[in-house]
């Protein structure tokens, strides 16, 4: 039986942005499953972003999320106990623990970057590259439009409230 195409006048645009990014996440999530890491859900890049290039606090890590000190927590020890985080004591001040990756946490990151690459490759191909690129250029100036831009540039993109 085949699926009937999906009008795009029934939805508006958030809402037909909204539901291609989620379905795009759902299916880095099965390819990451496939590449071990069954367990990665996308709150968690909510978090890795944070991680990539600095180590910070519970505290510092809370107020990038705009969350409590509490969901911070529970947050870090939930990648503490799947392998992906660690805190570790601070260089200046052993009392100061510092949130980072652990080294399954740095291949989960490449990982997803694969998975978003094969999921980029094929989209190429079964869009084309003129039509893959316009939409990518179109999706990029309403997100600068709507204000969301320089949270990417900033890799701060907060949770959705």
């Amino acid at each position: 039986m085949q699926q009937q195409s999906l009008d795009p006048r029934d939805l508006d645009t958030g809402t037909l942005a909204l539901f291609a990014g989620l379905a795009a996440a759902s299916t880095v999530q099965d390819e990451l499953a496939g590449l071990g890491f069954p367990d990665l859900r996308v709150s968690h890049g909510y978090v890795f972003q944070h991680l990539l290039h600095a180590r910070p606090t519970i505290g510092e890590l809370a107020e990038k999320l705009d969350m409590t000190q509490q969901g911070a927590s529970k947050a870090v020890a939930e990648l503490e106990r799947l392998g992906y985080a660690e805190r570790l004591p601070d260089t200046q001040d052993a009392r100061v623990r510092r949130v980072t990756l652990t080294p399954r946490g740095h291949e989960a990151v490449a990982a997803a970057r694969r998975a978003r690459a094969v999921l980029e490759e094929r989209l190429r191909q079964r869009f084309g590259a003129p039509a893959l690129d316009a939409a990518r250029t179109l999706l990029a100036d309403l997100l600068d439009t709507l204000g969301g831009a320089a949270a990417v540039r900033r890799r701060e993109v907060r949770p959705p409230r």
